[in-house]
């Protein structure tokens, strides 16, 4: 139900879902609560994640959100799209008995831990709290699962990404809870806390005041 005048919604609420859905399901696949079988249906959900995110990038771009659209039009494409038809590919290999060499996959979670690392500062600065927390364990877990799949480290480095995933995906869903109880009621509901990074207080005399 739309409010009349009041120009786009925010779509961050639909976006963190869609990460936590993904967050939550890459941890059950990763720490074993579910088998290879579930690749397929896990696709499924990464594809409809994609449209989310995809939806909530371009919005983002429109309203001028520099770090919120770049960050959901990465993941939009690369952990849910990618991802999604990856899932896929994998289980006809492994139902084909065909290997292929996942280190790729390394080279490419890579590039998107180092990115997710340095953007995380702009979010610091700029997000609430509950979000910070959420990519700093995103970050961690991203950067696991490059070492894993470049095979720098054991499986173990998988259960506790897959871990670090459930923290995102738990933090995510507080923050989107937040926005929209917040945002309805017209008052904090949900506290969601200030930056982590905040602009240091000044003495210095303001020579433009009048």
């Amino acid at each position: 139900m739309s409010e009349q005048g009041q120009g786009w919604a925010n779509p961050a609420p639909a976006g963190l879902t869609a990460l936590a859905v993904a967050c939550f399901t890459f941890y059950a696949l990763l720490t074993g609560k579910v088998d290879a079988t579930a690749l397929p249906l896990l696709g499924a959900w990464l594809l409809g994640g994609f449209v989310v995110q995809l939806i909530v990038g371009l919005i983002e771009y429109k309203e001028g959100g520099l770090i919120g659209a770049n960050v959901f039009t990465v993941f939009a494409a690369f952990f849910m799209f990618t991802g999604g038809i990856e899932m896929f590919v994998k289980f006809s290999n492994a139902m084909n008995k065909v290997t292929l060499d996942a280190r790729i996959d390394g080279w490419a979670w890579l590039v998107l831990a180092i990115t997710l690392v340095i953007w995380t500062f702009g979010y610091l600065k700029t997000a609430p709290l509950c979000l910070n927390l959420a990519v700093i364990c995103l970050d961690v877990a991203c950067i696991l699962i490059a070492f894993h799949d470049l095979g720098v480290t054991g499986p173990s480095s998988a259960i506790i990404a897959g871990n670090f995933l459930l923290l995102t995906g738990i933090m995510g869903l507080y923050t989107a809870g937040a926005i929209i109880l917040n945002t309805s009621f017209g008052r904090t509901i949900l506290p969601m806390g200030g930056p982590v990074i905040k602009e240091p207080k000044t003495t210095s005399l303001n020579i433009y005041k009048n």
